[in-house]
């Protein structure tokens, strides 16, 4: 595709609301990325800060005419450069699409516009005794749009499941400035092929969603909490393992490394002990007597795993600030990074809970193969581990280190049977990775799809299928 240098302004300007185009450079430049690292951005014409659908359909009209590439962004949370700009192209941010359209009690679904954030959805279903258990630790800015494009989960998937799981609908303007309606309203529906799911973790790549139909649960019930501590990381991987092998169905099983906590007690007090190898953090809400019997059973797999101390409790108060530790595992360690040359790269594999045990083992030989440092946070329960790589931005070789290090992570997954990402996304980030990971039918599966709804290749070219 050959890049556009300059774009006729006054013509989109006239299809769009009132001042949803940005022409100022700075602001342009100030949207160009998303919080990832080592993802080039490139140099937008403009940025469309759309308030209606109209705009939507307007900017892929007048981009499918004029053949400029468009990236869909939210609030740009996202770990591996999706949203980022694209020379000669156009950023269109969905962030101002707000709107929590409708609460529907009976049916238990809400639907929400893209740039409804998480937490403020939570807030919302909460007033009608509903929630809705998806929760990325970016919960508290991240938008629906973004969660869905990139298929997000959080703490709570590992009884409640990922965004996909609660998409019913959702209303997508295509390449072509096409509105269409995909999925169904109904609990139940198998008419025709579930194109819904498609766009589900599409990063922008297929079309724009425009608003989202999502299936809720009754209020949650308040879980009790209980925190195990081991002398190693290898050690709680086996008692993951074991435990949901068992049968167990917590509502919550994180992991956090032994520099982790650490961290994460230099930013704030709370309540961690000092100086573990790793930590399980573990809930269950099931109701009555049943959530304390979860939990005796993973404190005998815990201490039969070389756990030295299991700790319960039913304070409401404990459960809400040790979530709110594991939660602190970002900000705790990008503070960190800070005072290391803030060099930082968040990797994002899965591998099946049966090979967590491994996975611990051969992650400490990565980490101690390379002259960075590698801290460990991560959705336990399914095997959906954070290692974050810390690094001297400033010093080239420490830079390289971490990027094979980063890269080790990745192969490692692959090796044992996971992928190279559980929810974060592709993006640019890891876009190389993908063909390692797909097969030949799966490749060519792929590109034709993305060919067959994007046929100009204007869609968030060059992430995610390269």
């Amino acid at each position: 595709m050959s890049i556009t240098t300059e774009i006729p302004t006054r013509e989109l300007e006239a299809r769009l609301s009132p001042g949803a185009l940005v022409m100022d450079r700075d602001v342009i430049d100030s949207y160009a990325y998303d919080k990832a690292l080592f993802c080039p951005a490139g140099q937008a014409l403009g940025l469309v800060r759309a308030r209606t659908v109209d705009d939507v359909v307007a900017v892929m009209v007048f981009a499918a005419e004029h053949r400029i590439p468009v990236v869909t962004q939210g609030a740009r949370t996202g770990l591996s450069g999706a949203a980022n700009a694209i020379d000669g192209g156009l950023l269109l941010n969905v962030a101002a699409m707000d709107e929590i359209v409708a609460i529907d009690p009976v049916n238990q679904t809400c639907r929400v516009q893209p740039g409804v954030i998480n937490q403020d959805l939570k807030t919302a279903l909460a007033e009608h005794g509903l929630s809705y258990p998806p929760d990325p630790g970016s919960v508290a800015i991240s938008t629906i749009g973004g969660n869905v494009a990139t298929n997000a989960g959080g703490m709570c998937c590992v009884k409640y499941g990922v965004t996909k799981d609660y998409v019913r609908a959702m209303t997508v303007v295509l390449a072509d400035g096409t509105v269409t309606k995909l999925g169904r309203q109904t609990a139940k529906g198998v008419a025709g092929l579930d194109l819904a799911a498609l766009f589900v973790g599409s990063e922008g790549t297929l079309g724009t969603i425009v608003e989202v139909t999502l299936a809720l649960k009754p209020a949650l019930t308040q879980p009790i909490t209980a925190v195990g501590i081991f002398p190693d990381t290898a050690s709680a991987g086996r008692t993951v393992t074991e435990y949901m092998g068992s049968g167990a169905n917590p509502s919550m099983l994180e992991f956090i490394d032994g520099p982790s906590v650490a961290m994460i007690n230099a930013y704030g007090d709370f309540g961690l002990p000092d100086n573990v190898g790793a930590l399980l953090l573990v809930q269950s809400d099931v109701k009555g007597a049943g959530a304390m019997e979860e939990l005796e059973a993973f404190r005998r797999v815990a201490e039969s795993n070389g756990g030295t101390e299991v700790f319960v409790s039913d304070d409401p108060a404990d459960s809400e600030m040790l979530v709110a530790a594991r939660r602190a595992v970002a900000p705790a360690m990008e503070k960190y990074a800070h005072t290391r040359g803030g060099g930082e790269l968040v990797d994002d594999v899965c591998v099946p809970r049966s090979a967590l045990g491994e996975f611990f083992e051969r992650l400490a030989i990565i980490d101690a193969r390379f002259d960075v440092e590698v801290a460990t946070a991560g959705h336990a329960g399914d095997g959906n581990m954070h290692p974050s790589v810390v690094f001297d931005a400033g010093d080239e070789v420490q830079v390289g280190q971490a990027q094979e290090a980063f890269a080790a992570i990745m192969q490692l997954g692959l090796d044992l049977g996971g992928t190279i990402t559980g929810e974060h996304g592709v993006g640019f980030l890891k876009r190389e990775w993908l063909g390692r990971e797909l097969d030949a039918g799966a490749r060519l599966m792929h590109t034709q799809i993305k060919d067959a709804l994007d046929p100009l290749g204007i869609l968030n070219p060059g992430k995610m299928l390269g």
